[in-house]
């Protein structure tokens, strides 16, 4: 019984990049819960796995901002209008950054990531 709830509830994802470090590294294996009511809603600082905007696959993230929560201007989406004095989280979605923001492709390339694209939360980085 525990090993179908642990295989319904939880699974392990593979690092693939550097956009994560020094949080975690290339090739490192993490466990990612999809209950939240075991372990929390997704807030602020959350390491989370969601589906790659730009094809298949998963992308690991930290979440910087929550909807409603105003996104500093130098790290805005390419996207906002410049002319915008303030960009917000648009409700319903969370805002991510890579650890390694010199090498991350995150919310600055392709926007804030709605709810329902988000696979997991990282519950360990051992």
């Amino acid at each position: 019984m525990f090993a179908v709830f642990f295989y319904i509830n939880f699974t392990t994802i593979e690092v693939s990049g550097i956009s994560m470090m020094p949080t975690l590294h290339d090739h490192q294996r993490v466990l990612v819960s999809r209950a939240y009511w075991l372990i929390g809603p997704i807030k602020d600082k959350d390491i989370i796995v969601l589906k790659d905007p730009h094809g298949p696959g998963d992308i690991i993230k930290r979440v910087c901002y929550m909807a409603g929560e105003s996104v500093p201007w130098d790290l805005r989406p390419e996207a906002a209008p410049l002319l915008d004095n303030d960009y917000r989280v648009p409700d319903g979605c969370v805002y991510v950054l890579g650890d390694n923001r010199s090498k991350s492709e995150d919310s600055r390339r392709f926007g804030a990531v709605d709810m329902s694209n988000i696979i997991g939360k990282v519950v360990t980085n051992k």
